[in-house]
């Protein structure tokens, strides 16, 4: 529970209610910031967030961390210990007008000396940049002390007028450890927990309860509250968990990987590196991930398209084919099929040889059009479709290549204050070896200009 705009008694406290029916993960919510496991660097003892609350001078911030890292759970401890007002909304479910309210309601709360209103913002990043802003004026003033949650790099998804009024704050996945410790202080609370049974978990149901949770202590719970539902056998008065008992509750685990988010952007790296680096069995790692997430097969095989020009180029004559077949064969079959062309392109791809002379000579081009403009074409490759043109010497000197011996005139194409200028250093990778023998023999027949 949030209260409403205005604060209630329980959003003022910084509490949220604890009744019977709330789920497990409420209810054993931490209450102080000694409560909170695996997030030492940042509530533990001598860190920045401990001493602005013993100092009474809370900054705003930004919680970024994956899902049940405690981003909520810290925000409304902050308010307890600082004896501040909280109120909480969602970015997804609220907007500029809902901003305006809580802000004239923060003034009027602190013109009755009623002192600081803590607004928590969850998943900041699902505002656009205008309502983002809408936040400056009042937090500058001081009027509200903003601290917003989310589980994307804030460095992409905040603005920077925003960011730079903020201290950001990372939160990591919760280790095993300590997701053991929640599971453990649950087990034996006999008033917000479910410590009025007795309970004995088995050393793998131990693993599989917090192996499956990816760093969420909120998962851990929602799975033993799922557990305590179910008609277990019982030993020496204690109900006993199993491994099988766990994987029941949990049915599927979710990967955490959101298609739109960072954790999307980094297993895509990922893959693509391992590409790029010659290891097939990583790539095939990466690429089961973003299969099972879900990930759009479309994209996945786009990737490895550009990758073949970028990373194999001419070294390998047969990865863009693939590549390009490969996407092909997606639209047409589509997934659950297609995940066999994605892994058959991936491994081709990874073990192939490499090389990015083509890449590295485009950018080498580039860099010297952005430097030197553009140049004069020389009048002897120029086109010349008309008199005036004929009569001012474009086209003239032109020597037909295919009249010329080994159907090379050795003739100088870019402009003469590029004359010498080379962009294409072919490898002596793949196939590129034998394409850097012949440009061997190109250029020095162009600098003996064999036909002048």
């Amino acid at each position: 529970m949030t209260g409403d705009l205005f604060g209630t008694p329980e959003t003022d406290s910084g509490e949220t209610s604890r009744t019977a029916r709330a789920p497990l993960a409420d209810r054993m919510r931490p209450k102080t910031l000694d409560d909170v496991v695996g997030q030492d660097e940042v509530v533990g003892p001598g860190t920045m967030l401990r001493q602005a609350v013993e100092s009474g001078q809370l900054p705003s911030m930004i919680f970024w961390g994956p899902p049940g890292s405690g981003k909520t759970t810290i925000a409304r401890i902050l308010a307890g210990v600082t004896g501040s007002r909280f109120v909480a909304f969602s970015a997804v479910l609220s907007g500029v007008k809902e901003i305006r309210q809580i802000v004239e309601a923060a003034r009027a709360h602190r013109a009755r000396g009623g002192g600081r209103t803590i607004l928590f913002v969850d998943e900041i990043h699902r505002f656009n940049k205008s309502q983002q802003d809408s936040f400056l004026p009042h937090v500058e003033a001081g009027v509200i002390t903003l601290v917003g949650a989310t589980t994307e790099n804030p460095s992409f998804e905040v603005n920077a007028a925003l960011l730079s009024r903020c201290r950001v704050l990372t939160l990591r996945p919760i280790d095993e450890a300590s997701l053991r410790k929640v599971a453990e202080k649950a087990l034996a609370d006999p008033t917000d927990g479910l410590g009025a049974d007795r309970w004995k978990l088995e050393d793998e149901a131990w693993a599989q309860l917090t192996g499956s949770a990816d760093g969420d202590a909120r998962r851990v719970l929602n799975t033993l509250e799922v557990v305590a539902g179910l008609r277990l056998r019982e030993e020496d008065g204690a109900r006993v968990v199993t491994a099988a008992d766990v994987r029941e509750a949990l049915q599927t685990k979710s990967l955490v990987y959101d298609k739109s988010g960072e954790e999307h952007y980094n297993v895509i790296s990922a893959f693509i590196k391992s590409l790029r680096g010659s290891d097939p069995d990583a790539a095939l790692y990466y690429l089961a991930r973003m299969v099972e997430a879900g990930e759009d097969a479309v994209f996945i095989a786009r990737r490895m398209v550009v990758l073949a020009s970028e990373d194999i180029g001419n070294a390998d004559l047969r990865a863009l084919p693939l590549a390009v077949a490969t996407m092909q064969a997606v639209h047409m079959i589509g997934m659950p099929e297609a995940r066999i062309n994605l892994a058959q392109c991936a491994t081709y791809l990874a073990t192939a040889p490499k090389s990015n002379a083509s890449y590295m000579g485009l950018e080498a081009a580039v860099a010297e059009v952005r430097d030197t403009g553009a140049l004069p074409v020389p009048l002897a490759v120029r086109n010349a479709p008309t008199r005036l043109m004929k009569e001012l010497g474009y086209h003239q000197g032109y020597r037909y290549d295919h009249d010329s011996p080994g159907r090379h005139a050795a003739q100088q194409f870019l402009p003469d204050e590029l004359a010498d200028r080379q962009f294409y250093e072919p490898t002596g990778e793949g196939h590129e070896e034998a394409i850097r023998k012949r440009l061997e023999w190109l250029r020095s027949r162009k600098k003996s200009r064999p036909d002048e």
